[in-house]
């Protein structure tokens, strides 16, 4: 008997996660290689248990966002920024969790966005609220969705973050699936300010950008950093002086990142 993909799935990922547990290594073998198939699409991903993994423990889910840069089919450039950050032996005993970077496809995107025919402070940059969301992204909700019917995640403590491209999919998905994440980090990334109304209230998200970013400018996450003050959210925003679109390596640097995010659950 054929056992169904979706099924198939969350069995490799138990047995990746015992196994995984029990390894020693501290490289980047750590993550499991993982295909999320849905029909003739595949969201290539790879996965991170926690240390001691039991399946009698709901661990907190943490799923990062890679850039432009880390898009294609290898299953492994999404690990290139912020990969070691989660592999670090303190934080995988200090905060254990479940961790996942998605890829997104070379021709797609984790957003909706477009480009305004008229320069602006923002780089032209336009986010839609009116047009679906990217398969690549719309692939991350349903693997987050079947991750937690697993029974292994604790729905109160889902977490999000992306830098760049992947900034732009961490504020999208927050609209998308406002009920779902109990903090955020969006490095050097941007969104459509009115979007905020739907999930800032009280949120917790710590935003991050470069002042010198020519390629996200730094305008996009001071525009929604004062959306999300006025909608109530409890946001932490860190804009480092002479930086520029590489503030992802001064954002996981940050001693407290972790120790922030991880103390954030839903209520």
């Amino acid at each position: 008997m054929k056992i169904p993909h979706r099924f198939s799935l969350l069995l490799l990922l138990t047995i990746s996660l015992i196994s995984e547990g029990q390894s020693q290594n501290r490289d980047f073998n750590l993550y499991e290689q993982q295909l999320f198939i849905q029909g003739t699409d595949t969201l290539p991903c790879r996965i991170l248990s926690p240390i001691n993994f039991s399946i009698n423990t709901k661990y907190p889910l943490v799923v990062f966002l890679h850039g432009s840069g880390e898009r294609g089919i290898d299953n492994e450039a999404q690990l290139t920024w912020g990969g070691s950050l989660f592999l670090d032996s303190a934080n995988r005993v200090n905060y254990p969790a479940i961790i996942v970077f998605p890829q997104c496809h070379t021709d797609s995107s984790w957003s909706v966005v477009s480009r305004k025919p008229v320069a602006d402070s923002l780089g032209n940059f336009f986010f839609p609220m009116d047009k679906p969301a990217t398969k690549p992204l719309q692939m991350v909700m349903d693997f987050i969705d079947t991750l937690v019917t697993s029974g292994r995640v604790d729905p109160k403590r889902i977490y999000i973050g992306g830098l760049s491209m992947g900034g732009f999919g961490t504020y999208e998905i927050l609209w998308r699936r406002p009920k779902l994440f109990a903090a955020a980090i969006a490095i050097c990334g941007g969104g459509n300010p009115e979007s905020v109304k739907i999930y800032g209230k009280k949120f917790p998200i710590w935003v991050f950008h470069g002042t010198l970013d020519p390629s996200v400018p730094v305008a996009n996450s001071r525009l929604m950093v004062n959306a999300l003050q006025g909608e109530g959210a409890m946001v932490k925003y860190t804009e480092y002086p002479d930086v520029y679109h590489n503030s992802w390596t001064n954002a996981f640097a940050e001693p407290e990142l972790l120790k922030w995010l991880f103390s954030q659950k839903k209520k």
